[in-house]
């Protein structure tokens, strides 16, 4: 029997705008006939989050606004950086990242855990710890949720250091934005490997796919991710939270990806039919 749909889970369907346009009027419209009334921001009219200013920002809240579109997140790229930048950097592209969530009125904003090309991971766990805790720090005080996503090359890249990360910083401000795709490129079952110690820490899902043998992003559930392993162990837990699309289908770099209205659509209907095959209601 069908479960009905009064009585279904439900998570808010959101998704990374500008991997749909640039034009944030495009995005939100090509966002609500996928059925999701958030969105997750990492650049409007091609200009990253941490570098918009006040009039912009005020102009995407009225957008925002007027066709009743939330914000999940503010995508930073804090962290997507080498661990040999000073920590006053980032802070200050924090502040700029708060400032933003804040006008936008979420709490949340995605950073990373520093690149350490050159080094080994055991060789940066003090520096990586040290601006971590510094952006916890500040986070804490602005009211903030620091989502970290496992991102390959950074610190926190594999479940083990992700769980260092988080146990090690040990702040309420600090929790995680859970990837399926980027723990494939990472040579990871993100399931069989990681989701039982990371679960507790688990705020948010980023929504995309990969094929293990050669990396390339796939819709969900098209790929090696787990992805049904993870959405029905995350229905199981009671997660109520925001799944947010992000297809990486036509290009991606290491600032982030891009797909265009097709594809992101596609990816957004690829995603809807494994929460129908588990009893989910995305709205």
């Amino acid at each position: 029997m069908t479960q009905p749909t009064s009585d279904r889970p439900t998570w808010e369907l959101s998704g990374f705008g500008d991997e749909i346009d640039a034009d944030p009027v495009v995005q939100v419209a090509v966002l609500q006939a996928l059925g999701a009334h958030a969105i997750e921001v990492r650049s409007a009219w091609g200009v990253n989050v941490v570098d918009l200013d006040d009039e912009q920002l005020a102009g995407l809240h009225r957008l925002f606004d007027e066709r009743g579109q939330t914000v999940s997140a503010i995508a930073s790229p804090i962290g997507k950086v080498p661990v040999d930048e000073p920590v006053e950097h980032e802070l200050v592209r924090l502040r700029r990242a708060i400032a933003a969530a804040h006008a936008l009125g979420t709490t949340n904003i995605r950073i990373f855990s520093f690149y350490f090309a050159g080094r080994t991971p055991e060789s940066v766990r003090d520096d990586v710890l040290v601006r971590m805790r510094a952006l916890a720090d500040l986070a804490e005080r602005e009211g903030i949720t620091l989502l970290h996503e496992n991102e390959k090359d950074i610190y926190g890249d594999v479940p083990s250091r992700v769980l260092d990360l988080v146990e090690s910083v040990g702040s309420s401000s600090l929790r995680l934005a859970w990837d399926n795709a980027n723990y494939v490129q990472c040579g990871v079952r993100p399931f069989t490997d990681g989701w039982a110690q990371l679960a507790p820490y688990v705020d948010y899902l980023q929504v995309k796919d990969a094929l293990a043998a050669d990396s390339s992003v796939v819709p969900a559930g098209e790929g090696d991710g787990e992805l049904l392993l993870t959405l029905t162990a995350l229905r199981d837990a009671g997660y109520s939270g925001y799944a947010s699309l992000e297809p990486h289908l036509s290009d991606f770099t290491a600032l982030g990806g891009f797909s265009g209205p097709a594809a992101f659509g596609r990816a957004g209907r690829a995603f809807r039919t494994l929460t129908d095959q588990i009893g989910v209601t995305l709205r």
